[in-house]
């Protein structure tokens, strides 16, 4: 006995296949993930600045090394949480109570950047506090992209389950 599969109805229009075949989706978010670093190193060029010219601009620096940070923060979001990067990360996010922990500490520095961000940036005129305010709230926006890809490491890869 032979089943007969459905026909699609004779009007009906053939689908346009997708820019990136599904199983290449990851891999292009992966490969963007790695702008992290040229990111993560211009924040660390930024905190390095204020040493070599006597500390003149020395919160301009930091303000910019706060947003290049959050960026570098965000893209590194867009790496695969299938895989953990190393045996210390996979420690744990397999540990229920160690990444509760980390999910806690993760959120509570989001948190703390967010709001004393927006309270630099929405209270000061003008000047030093704007500006740090702003990286500030850059920084905790990258925390928040965070947060949310160790939510994800942590159900991947939890023991208990």
């Amino acid at each position: 006995m032979s089943q007969k599969t459905p026909e699609a109805p004779a009007d009906a229009k053939p689908r346009p296949a997708p820019p990136f075949p599904a199983s290449k989706v990851p891999q292009f978010f992966q490969a963007l993930s790695y702008l992290q670093y040229p990111f993560m190193l211009t924040a660390l060029g930024y905190t390095l600045v204020p040493y070599f010219n006597g500390f003149q601009g020395f919160w301009s620096s930091v303000n910019t090394a706060l947003i290049f940070a959050g960026l570098g923060l965000s893209f590194s979001t867009l790496q695969d949480t299938r895989k953990t990067q190393n045996d210390f990360s996979k420690r744990i996010w397999q540990d229920p109570k160690k990444g509760r922990r980390a999910l806690i500490l993760i959120a509570l520095t989001a948190l703390l950047l967010l709001l004393t961000g927006m309270y630099g940036f929405l209270t000061a005129r003008e000047g030093v506090i704007k500006e740090v305010g702003f990286g500030m709230l850059m920084l905790g926006i990258g925390q928040i992209g965070l947060l949310k890809a160790a939510m994800e490491m942590h159900e991947r890869h939890r023991i208990d389950r």
